[in-house]
């Protein structure tokens, strides 16, 4: 079992390995804090929980597209 992180930053790097991004994220202490929502990180390399207001980012910035 994954030791569980505070989510008491306002904004959190996200690896690409932790995508697709929802918040609450599983490992933080508040992980039933509010509905869990899907948040569009790879084309801008940020994004907004429109429930709490922390801010992402997407570490090495935007997914690069392969078309």
């Amino acid at each position: 079992m994954s030791e569980q992180s505070d989510n008491t930053q306002r904004i959190i790097e996200i690896k690409p390995n932790q995508l697709p991004l929802h918040c609450p994220l599983s490992e933080h202490v508040s992980w039933n804090s509010h509905p869990r929502v899907f948040l569009p990180i790879e084309k801008t390399g940020e994004a907004l929980c429109p429930y709490c207001g922390t801010q992402y980012r997407l570490q090495g910035g935007p997914c690069s597209s392969s078309h």
